[in-house]
């Protein structure tokens, strides 16, 4: 970590290892996944944004990354990653 101009701390991203970025991408992925279905409100807005193809992207991505990374998980954190790709393949299902 270094810091900016304005005493803020930056994270350089090219020297996270690849399960943790893989790991990073899943959450993020994920969150806009559940804000694209319009179940959860994005920060900063005051109504919810539904766009069911982007959502459908954001989990196929999510999916996609949780086979890349479950080599290198424990068996638990296998399972709690592919139980929130089935959570977020049924609301989306519940959704469209």
């Amino acid at each position: 970590m270094t810091d900016d101009k304005e005493g803020l701390a930056t994270l350089d991203l090219t020297a996270v290892e690849l399960d943790d970025l893989l790991g990073l991408f899943i959450g993020i992925l994920s969150e806009k996944a559940w804000q694209y279905m319009g179940i959860r409100l994005a920060p900063g807005r005051s109504e919810v944004e539904k766009d069911m193809a982007k959502a459908k992207s954001a989990i196929d991505c999510v999916a996609f990354l949780t086979e890349k990374i479950a080599p290198s998980l424990s068996s638990d954190d296998d399972r709690r990653l592919r139980s929130m790709v089935t959570d977020l393949q049924l609301n989306y299902v519940k959704q469209a």
